[in-house]
């Protein structure tokens, strides 16, 4: 079946599958409906797909999807359920920043049909391409590694308190991987000397919940980054002049190199 524009399947051969479902900046035609198109934008998890591109050499297939989290957030419950409850969030398709402002215009908000049609047209094919690969490695192999590829800014007030550590690893409370993996990565954290932690603030979205079977051979991992480990991040509020800044591959290398390490771990122990 022939794959949509806006969802890219980069396949290897290794047990390790990596999604991208966050750095889309595509708006799907709705940009008169926002508020701007910058602000439908602002909370992409920018440059992660460059940050990461070292992954297909090491044989990992990578899922990804070009369409902004604004429009639809693939990582999200379909049924619309929170995945944080008594926590401030956001939803399947978003009405609101990280920050707590409207994205769209007043009376433009995405209704039932809306939210139904953009499911359809664009979360299911994302988690169809990942159970599509998911089946496909563990023919492969007898275990596989699903890597959740995700970034934020490091200071949000309505999500978290002070500056969120910089690796924030996500198991769905040991649920989703088995605790040897979660220990292989956890010792890779600490012996940056950077702050980290493990099942804290984001334990895992929908895709690390859902996909994560351990006893099925399937050991998913999600990684939160703070921007500011890889990129040149503004301190107090952002706006267009200063957000995103760019890809800076040497700013980026000292984090590049330990999620090197961590992928290459994680691949070598499902090898195992």
């Amino acid at each position: 079946m022939t794959q949509p524009a806006w969802l890219t399947v980069q396949r290897g051969e290794a047990p390790l599958l990596v999604s991208i479902p966050h750095t889309g900046t595509d708006l799907a035609g709705l940009d008169d409906r926002f508020v701007s198109a910058w602000l439908a934008r602002r909370d992409a998890d920018w440059w992660i797909e460059q940050l990461y591109d070292f992954a297909v050499g090491l044989g990992a297939t990578v899922v990804r999807t070009t369409i902004s989290r604004s429009v639809i957030d693939v990582n999200r419950d379909p049924s619309g359920v929170s995945l944080y409850p008594g926590q401030a969030t956001t939803e399947l398709c978003p009405t609101t920043t990280f920050d707590g402002e409207p994205l769209y215009k007043s009376g433009l908000e995405p209704n039932t049909d809306d939210v139904a049609g953009r499911r359809k047209i664009y979360f299911e094919p994302y988690h169809a391409a990942l159970e599509a690969e998911i089946a496909r490695l563990r023919g492969l192999h007898g275990k596989i590694v699903l890597y959740d590829c995700h970034s934020i800014r490091s200071v949000i007030p309505r999500l978290f308190e002070g500056k969120l550590p910089l690796f924030n690893l996500g198991t769905n409370s040991g649920k989703s991987a088995d605790p040897a993996l979660e220990k292989k990565v956890a010792d890779i954290m600490v012996a940056t000397g950077r702050p980290w932690v493990v099942n804290g603030r984001f334990k895992g979205g929908w895709i690390t919940r859902d996909h994560g079977r351990p006893q099925d051979g399937v050991h998913a991992l999600q990684m939160e980054l703070s921007c500011r480990g890889y990129m040149l991040e503004p301190e107090g509020k952002v706006g267009p002049a200063n957000w995103p800044s760019r890809y800076d591959p040497e700013f980026a290398a000292p984090m590049r190199a330990t999620l090197t390490e961590i992928l290459t771990t994680a691949l070598n122990w499902a090898k195992a």
